[in-house]
This record gives C-alpha cells, structure tokens and sequence, in this order.
C-alpha cells in the first residue's frame, strides 16, 4: 500500500495521495486577501486549491468532495456565487458547507476537498 504525501511538517502534510485519490489540507485565503471580504477571501482560497492540485497532477475537473467552512452563516450567498463561477459546469463534487469557528479572526473560509490523481 503506497501512501504519497506532500509538503509534510510536523503537524501536517498539504496534500496526501492514498489509492489513486488526494485528501488536501484546509486551504484558506493566502496573506493579500486575509483582510477582504468573503469574496476576495474566497478567489484566494480558491486559487490556492488550484496550485496545489496542479502540483499533485490534478484538477477542478477531477474534485470528488468538498467542505466549506464559514464564520459567518450570512457570507453564503456571496461564498456561493464565487463558488459557482470556479466549479466547471458538469464537474461539481459532493459538497458541505458548515458554519464554525475559523483559527484566525480574520479569516472568514476555509476549504477541505478530496480529488481523483491522474495516472
């Protein structure tokens, strides 16, 4: 059994690939959008996904599940609305948005996803 992981530390690898499927740590806005609002926080969040799939050879194409975490309940409809314009049409995974405490004041999301790995 071949378990891959990336960008390991002490507490945590960005990325583990087990069977052909890749498990992603949290993502969150990176330092530019960590003072936006939940739009701009979540175009960078989401861009972060982006390079980390492309570094593990995946995609947005290949995205099997997603969890987003949100402060604030009320940021939906405008998390949502970048959202929807990232996930390609055909392509979107199962997903859970949830409401909960984030690590840092500033942050308003958070993203987990599994992805399929190209072979």
């Amino acid at each position: 059994m071949k378990i891959q992981r990336h960008d390991t530390k002490s507490r945590m690898s960005r990325a583990v690939i087990h069977q052909g499927v890749a498990y992603l740590c949290g993502q969150v806005a990176g330092p530019e959008a960590r003072n936006g609002d939940i739009a701009a926080q979540t175009e960078s969040m989401l861009a972060r996904v982006d390079a980390l799939l492309k570094e593990i050879g995946s995609s947005r194409e290949q995205l099997l599940s997603a969890t987003v975490y949100l402060k604030d309940g009320s940021d939906v409809a405008a998390m949502n609305e970048v959202w929807d314009a990232w996930v390609p049409e055909g392509y979107a995974p199962a997903r859970t948005c949830v409401c909960a405490p984030l690590p840092a004041d500033e942050l308003k999301v958070e993203i987990t996803v599994t992805a399929a790995v190209s072979e």
